[in-house]
């Protein structure tokens, strides 16, 4: 593909980029791809944790995306033309969650609420009994991600925006931080500690461990390069006569 092409090609995806519908298009092609990806890593599992996962999995890429792109502009200025695809990042990615919760929810749990936290039904006893300690605290984790999610992709339009003032509502989106943190532990969980169990046959380590754990350092990197370019960039601006640093334009 020569130089030209992609340059053609760039230009397309910003001019794209301005336009929602649009931008939801090529979102949902990229969840599309991701969810038969992973799917396809997992074709030996069973059905419902080989959908269950491939939905989680797509949902944690595209937040991670989400809180790289800005990052990123620091020291890629390219992307900046990208920004605009956060809030269809954000919002397809809870619908992502949603799919994910639905499947434990209805297939693995059953609609049952305390299996959900690590309970059993003991038919002699004719009581719940904790069962899994780290599925209950796991799937705690990953109710507050979901929480979180759903509230965030409710106030990822302009309308919210005005609704709850510029201010509020960027303090609100800042969320997105607590979110990946959430969903990083829930997914930590699931891929090193869950199946760990001397009562049963342990199975094949998922494939996707280093994977995870190569994604959570490139956000950590992408966030700490930036904070120090920022810092820097910062530290070496003329302060004012009152003594505070002029913020950079």
């Amino acid at each position: 593909m020569s130089v030209a092409v992609l340059q053609d090609l760039w230009t397309a995806i910003g001019f794209t980029a301005k336009r929602a519908l649009a931008r939801h298009v090529i979102v949902a092609i990229l969840v599309a791809g991701l969810v038969f990806g992973f799917a396809a890593v997992h074709a030996e599992w069973s059905p419902m944790h080989r959908w269950n996962r491939a939905f989680g999995d797509a949902s944690l890429i595209l937040i991670a995306l989400a809180i790289s792109l800005g990052p990123l502009t620091r020291f890629l200025r390219s992307v900046t033309r990208l920004l605009p695809f956060r809030r269809e990042l954000g919002i397809q990615a809870c619908l992502l969650v949603i799919v994910h919760a639905a499947i434990i929810l209805v297939v693995w749990v059953e609609l049952d609420l305390m299996r959900l936290f690590g309970f059993e039904w003991h038919p002699d006893l004719l009581i719940y009994v904790m069962f899994q300690h780290g599925f209950g605290l796991g799937n705690a984790v990953g109710l507050a991600a979901f929480a979180l999610a759903i509230l965030l992709a409710a106030t990822s339009s302009d309308h919210a925006m005005r609704r709850l003032g510029v201010s509020a509502w960027k303090f609100l989106q800042m969320g997105v931080l607590p979110l990946w943190w959430l969903t990083v532990a829930h997914v930590a969980y699931f891929l090193f500690m869950h199946f760990l169990s001397f009562q049963r046959a342990i199975p094949e380590p998922n494939p996707l461990r280093s994977s995870f754990v190569g994604l959570v350092l490139f956000v950590i990197v992408v966030r700490v390069v930036a904070f120090v370019r920022t810092a820097r960039r910062t530290g070496t601006t003329p302060s004012t006569k009152e003594g505070y640093v002029r913020a950079p334009s």
